[in-house]
C-alpha cells in the first residue's frame, strides 16, 4: 500500500476529501456518475465539477495527508 500512495504522490495523484459529508475523490477511480474518468487528478477537474455525494463544490475539499 505504501508504494501505491508513493506513485500517486509522484504523480500527483492526491486524494482530496470533501469537509462537507466526508467523500474521499480518488484520481484512480475519478467520477464515474459525473462523466469523469480514472486519471484525471483533482487539480483537472472542472471548476464547476461538485462533489458526487453532497453537491459540495472544488473549494470545499482539501488534500489527505498520507
Amino acid at each position: 500500500m505504501e508504494l501505491i500512495q508513493e506513485d500517486m504522490m509522484e504523480n500527483g495523484m492526491d486524494l482530496y476529501e470533501c469537509l462537507v459529508c466526508g467523500y474521499i475523490y480518488n484520481p484512480e477511480v475519478g467520477d464515474p456518475s459525473g462523466g469523469i474518468p480514472p486519471g484525471v487528478k483533482f487539480s483537472d477537474l472542472p471548476e464547476d465539477w461538485v462533489c458526487p455525494e453532497c453537491g459540495a463544490g472544488k473549494d470545499q475539499f482539501v488534500i489527505v495527508q498520507t
